[in-house]
Formats: structure tokens, sequence, C-alpha cells
């Protein structure tokens, strides 16, 4: 019956995906747009094995998939100990709130000209604007996770004489793994999106490089395999993310984290 379900489920999820080939055969099979503005998917299909076949495809993903590793760590260790910090310094947290809410709000890609400027247009920038998208909401579900936590466990741990130390350890942070989970993830949705424009903008390779090659070259079949490429690394990364939380931390995520696992 499990198994049947679990079938049931993954039928639903490929239903909408199969319903839009459909619709994109037909329409491109009436010839209404020229295959400049709309390919067929047999185009699509055709290049999307070539750029796999050539190693091109391997190329910029590689080249994208380790700026977006290095950009998200890079913001986890620092977003979760400062919200450590501030949860724990109630002053520290008041002092800074509104340099946070004011860059909270500054999309990173406004800050691309002075990253180039500063860094150069070498990897740092790139790796600077997946930081900077990513820090925010791994910051603001670790902060929310951090100072929301049930008063009355605290108070119970200090009943049984924990220290602040081991209430800490065994009560706050337990407490407080699915919001920083659930922003890991949405931390790492972001770091591809903001990738993408780094690289369209300052790069020489990657996906977002790619494309904006393939547009310039009217190549409009290789920007969509461009656009299923994102769409499958987001995806593959998201379900690796979480079978890599799930098998560390499944005793915590009994309910899914608040992201919606």
């Amino acid at each position: 019956m499990q198994i049947k379900q679990r079938f049931t489920q993954i039928a639903w999820k490929f239903i909408l995906p199969v319903l839009v080939i459909i619709i994109w055969f037909i329409l491109s099979s009436l010839n209404i747009w020229s295959t400049y503005i709309l390919p067929t998917p047999y185009m699509v299909w055709s290049e999307f094995v070539d750029c796999i076949a050539s190693g091109l495809i391997w190329k910029h993903v590689g080249m994208s998939l380790l700026r977006v590793v290095q950009g998200f760590f890079l913001a986890a260790i620092i977003a979760i100990p400062l919200a450590i910090v501030l949860t724990a310094s109630h002053r520290m947290r008041i002092l800074s709130s509104g340099m946070i809410e004011f860059f909270r709000h500054v999309p990173p890609l406004a800050l691309l000209p002075l990253l180039i400027l500063w860094l150069g247009i070498g990897e740092s920038s790139k790796i600077a604007i997946v930081f900077l998208a990513t820090v925010y909401p791994i910051f603001l579900n670790a902060l929310m996770g951090f100072g929301e936590v049930d008063g009355k466990l605290v108070e119970m741990a200090h009943q049984y004489g924990l220290s602040k130390k081991q209430i800490f350890l065994h009560v706050t942070i337990p407490y407080a793994i699915p919001y920083i989970v659930s922003g890991l993830r949405i931390g790492l949705g972001y770091s591809w999106r903001s990738l993408i424009g780094a690289e369209m903008i300052a790069a020489s390779s990657g996906i977002g490089y790619w494309i904006l090659d393939a547009q310039t070259m009217a190549r409009s079949d290789i920007v969509i395999v461009g656009i299923i490429v994102i769409g499958l690394c987001g995806i593959i990364s998201d379900a690796l993310f979480r079978w890599i939380t799930h098998r560390m931390l499944s005793r915590y995520m009994t309910g899914g984290d608040v992201y919606g696992a």
C-alpha cells in the first residue's frame, strides 16, 4: 500500500510537466511562431543530448556548482553563529537590527558593481553574491528558531539543574533545528537564483554565462536547455539536502522542517 501511494504521488508530480510538453509540442507543430522564437521539443532534446555528449554541460554545471557550494557554506558558517550571538545578547540584537533590516531588502545583484570593483571579475565576486543571497534566510530562520524556544521547556530544564550551556545544547539547539534546516533549504534555492544573475553579468563560464552566450547567438534551443539544467540542478541539490538532513537529523524533524519537507 505504501509503495502504491508513493508511486501515485510521483505520478502526480509528472502530470503538469508532461502536459506542458504536450502543449509545447502542439504549438510548435502549428508553426504559429518560428523555431527562432520557440524551438520544437525535439530540437531542445537533440541539443541537450549533444551538450551532454560533448561535455559542455558538465563544464558549466561544475563551475556553477562549485560557486554555489562555496557561497552556501560560507553563509551557513557565518549566519548560524551570528544568530546565536544575537540571541544571547539583546543589546547586540537591537544595535544591529537597523543594519540587518537595511541590507536584507537590498538585492545582492545591486551590489555586484561594487563587488566587481572591490573583488574583481574573478570567482570572489560571484561567491560573494551567493553569500549575500543565502546568508539572510539562514540567519533569520536560525534567529527565529533560537528566539522562540518554548519557555516551559527552559523552565523545566532549570528545575532539573541544567546549566545555561546544557540548556543551550539539549533544549535550544534541538528546538531550533527545524528552523535552521528551513533557512538552509531556502538559502540553497536563493544561491542558484542569484548565481545565475551574477554569471550573466560577469563570467566566462557557468550556466548563466552559457545562457547569455546562447542568447547572443540567437540559439533559443540552448537557452531552454540552460533553463532546464538550472531547474534540474535545483531539484537535485534540494533532494540531496533533504536526504542528508533526514539521515542526520530525523529525530528532530518528525513533523518535517518548517519550510515543508
